[in-house]
């Protein structure tokens, strides 16, 4: 982000003011998981823990989106419905 402020004399002063995303301690071990979509919910709700595809038992409590998707939940995720091509053909 930039800001101009006004000086005296028609002069301007640019700021740079950098932003960063904070990130928890061990964020660089974290995924994404996979699991029903009712337990991930109810999980939230309860607090109880869940087991997702993996077999990884968690609170869900993050942002999904920021955490890269679990390689062992992936490929058994593609094994059973088959891999995303991501092309947009059926």
């Amino acid at each position: 982000m930039v800001a101009m402020t006004e000086t005296q004399g028609g002069t301007s002063t640019i700021e740079r003011v950098d932003t960063k995303e904070q990130v928890d301690p061990g964020d660089r071990e974290r995924f994404s998981h996979y699991a029903r979509k009712e337990k991930i919910t109810e999980s939230m709700v309860t607090g109880e823990p869940i087991v997702a595809l993996c077999g990884k038992v968690w609170v869900p409590s993050r942002d999904p989106n920021r955490y890269p998707v679990c390689p062992a939940c992936k490929e058994i995720l593609d094994k059973a419905f088959g891999p995303e091509d991501g092309d947009g053909e059926e």
